[in-house]
């Protein structure tokens, strides 16, 4: 239920939206693009403003499909540096006692893995995607505030290195040392921090490691980010459509970008003022969440009033992808096209009414937790209803077994296992015995690098042609895809086992009883780091050497009337480039 107080936020929040909107409007009115990408001032002219080359290009660029790569690229170094933090993790607890790293490292490792992918991987990477294609999608020429857009980006490395901070800092002081001498104290005390990603008072708030107060701004400042880069998507998808695009045909990914963007607006901002006020508990003596003010309790409602949002925050992009890819795969139109459309816009309405299925074990009126539980559990309606059309869409369909679609099918089916998981959770007995075991690492990571992380595999080898003009080592996609499906099933499959016989997440040592599922997990996880490690030779050797695309309907899209606006958007593209490069020999 709305309350009174909360109408005034979204009278101002509505309000905010529709001014943007306008501006999109009037900017949009008359405006051209220019060769930087963005569009051009009054009185400017094309030449004024074409692309510089090398390094200050990307430094300077407002072009969305700049933008969008520097994102992906951004986001993928990201996952890399958080999955060696996962494999640090994982390799410790091959053995029951602390052998390798021990408890300090071992808390810092997961806390830092789950904050890197969750705010620095999954993200932008999927921000990079929609940039570089959604205008493309919605034939817009760019994005409605394109130098917002580049501002938004920028704003990402700094953060990112505020949060990661404590392991640099200590590294930089090591190697400064002999130099310097005690000058570099202050930076042996920014200690990696320890709190995991949940970041809880009183912990959060009691620890005196100064390192925990850049974490805290750097996620306020990447949060900035997201909210930025989320009012240009609404904005765009607004005002910037092509005069053939209306609301009735517009394409599944941009329907679930703008619905992840309206999510990220409402969610963000409460983030960002919890972490204001965990700051000024450490650094001014507030108590927000002291026990004799607020109490720790408030900071979980308010970190799960963003958290639990935040998990479609990252889902629904991915449902996106394989809504838009998956039919091109299976030979047919995407079956129920307007019920995934109106079950997208309900789990975004939805998405705000369940966080408190993360609290049932903090001592909850009864009556609350049976109201959250009964929304959790109709949050999968929708959820399921996008399963079951993606099954028919692939009912008697001309399958094509490609890189793509392998990936997709197994992303659909992991995520079969981590949202059943998840309906379980949502009975209150059941999460009362489950709570802070493995059953919620497992269930988590079948969506993450289930169908989130095999959703954007599939994008890359989909539109790779796209991006790079060259096609990838089928064979070794194909390879690729069939080991990442095999370590993601062994590695969380063997986690939902420990958390059915009681072992505690977050524990550096355990009873011997665990040691060999605790084994087979980690066999799991280096699995699928040799999977990533096989897709990023891929698609390095391939930008080397890989074939050069000559024909825009690489996958034979127009046989089955489904050669996209992206597609055709590449063939002229290389059309004109033939053009060009044939232009000079004839006039000669």
């Amino acid at each position: 239920m709305v309350s009174v107080q909360t109408i005034p936020g979204l009278l101002i929040a509505g309000a905010l939206l529709s001014v943007l909107v306008l501006v999109g409007v009037y900017r949009g009115s008359a405006r051209r693009t220019v060769p930087d990408g963005g569009y051009a001032r009054p009185g400017e002219t094309a030449t004024e403003t074409a692309k510089p080359s090398g390094v200050l290009r990307w430094l300077t660029t407002v072009d969305h499909r700049d933008i969008g790569l520097m994102y992906i690229f951004f986001g993928t170094a990201a996952a890399l540096w958080g999955g060696t933090d996962a494999m640090m993790a994982r390799t410790e607890l091959l053995t029951p006692a602390e052998t390798i790293w021990g408890s300090e490292t071992y808390n810092a490792l997961f806390t830092t893995h789950g904050i890197t992918m969750i705010f620095f991987f999954v993200v932008p990477v999927f921000t990079g995607i929609a940039n570089y294609f959604l205008p493309v999608l919605i034939d817009a020429d760019d994005m409605a505030f394109p130098r917002i857009n580049a501002i938004a980006f920028w704003l990402l490395p700094p953060s990112f290195l505020l949060v990661r901070g404590g392991l640099l800092t200590e590294v930089f002081a090591k190697i400064v040392e002999p130099a310097l001498g005690a000058l570099v104290d202050p930076l042996f005390a920014l200690r990696p921090v320890t709190l995991s990603w949940t970041m809880y008072a009183p912990l959060s708030y009691a620890q005196t490691n100064p390192q925990v107060d850049f974490v805290l701004l750097g996620l306020h400042l990447s949060g900035i980010a997201t909210t930025l880069g989320a009012i240009n998507f609404i904005v765009t998808i607004f005002t910037e459509r092509g005069d053939g695009i209306d609301w009735a045909n517009l394409d599944i990914f941009s329907w679930t970008m703008l619905t992840q963007s309206a999510i990220i607006l409402f969610a963000f901002p409460l983030l960002g003022s919890a972490l204001i006020m965990l700051l000024m508990d450490r650094n001014f003596g507030t108590t927000f969440f002291a026990l004799e003010g607020g109490g720790p309790i408030l900071w979980q409602h308010l970190f799960w009033f963003w958290g639990h949002p935040e998990v479609y925050i990252l889902f629904l992009p991915a449902t996106g992808l394989t809504s838009l890819i998956l039919p091109k795969f299976a030979g047919r139109k995407l079956f129920g096209f307007k019920f995934i459309v109106y079950s997208t816009l309900a789990i975004g309405v939805m998405s705000f009414g369940v966080w408190a299925h993360h609290m049932f074990t903090t001592g909850l009126d009864p009556r609350i937790k049976v109201s959250f539980m009964a929304v959790t559990i109709a949050i999968a309606i929708p959820s399921a209803v996008k399963t079951f059309n993606w099954m028919t869409t692939m009912w008697e369909g001309a399958i094509k077994l490609t890189a793509p679609m392998v990936l997709l099918i197994g992303g659909i089916g992991t995520f079969i296992i981590g949202g059943v998981t998840g309906v379980f959770l949502a009975s209150i007995p059941v999460d009362m015995a489950f709570q802070g075991t493995y059953y919620i690492v497992g269930h988590f990571h079948f969506i993450i690098m289930g169908i989130i992380a095999m959703a954007m595999l599939a994008a890359s080898y989909y539109w790779y042609p796209i991006l790079t003009r060259r096609m990838y080592d089928r064979r070794l996609a194909m390879a690729q895809a069939l080991v990442l499906i095999v370590g993601v099933t062994i590695t969380f499959s063997t986690q939902l086992l420990l958390g059915y016989l009681g072992m505690p997440r977050r524990y550096a040592e355990y009873p011997e009883q665990f040691t060999l599922l605790h084994q087979a997990s980690t066999i799991g996880a280096y699995i699928m780091m040799t999977s990533v490690a096989m897709w990023a030779v891929n698609m390095v050797q391939s930008l080397r050497t890989g074939p050069i695309v000559m024909d825009a309907d690489v996958w034979r899209l127009k046989e089955t009337d489904q050669f996209t606006r992206e597609w055709q958007w590449f063939e002229r593209r290389l059309e004109e480039r033939r053009g060009f490069d044939t232009n000079p020999s004839e006039d000669d």
